[in-house]
């Protein structure tokens, strides 16, 4: 379960990052989460290291908080109409060049 939860948390994290792309990360990030925290929870009770659970664990959780800012970042930037206008006006100067 820890190296399965340390496989979603790099792709989750790689794919997150990514701007219109992260929320596709979110649903694997939430399955790698979980997959983590089982992982330190049976490992804690047999004795056993759990590294690579917490390790899956946290790259996890800092995807899903990437996927989450730029989430919010890009609503923000569509409920201002300042940047909408901005927008549009930078489009007309690409379009008539």
């Amino acid at each position: 379960m820890g190296v399965a939860a340390l496989i979603l948390g790099i792709v989750g994290i790689i794919v997150a990052v990514i701007p219109m792309c992260g929320i596709v990360a979110f649903i694997p990030c939430l399955v790698g989460l979980g997959l983590g925290i089982a992982d330190i929870v049976v490992k804690g009770k047999k004795g056993q290291p759990k590294g690579l659970g917490i390790a899956g664990t946290i790259l996890n959780a800092l995807a899903i908080l990437f996927v989450l800012l730029w989430t919010l970042f890009f609503a923000a930037a569509a409920s201002d109409p300042e940047f909408a206008e901005a927008f549009e006006m930078e489009q007309v100067e690409i379009t008539t060049e």
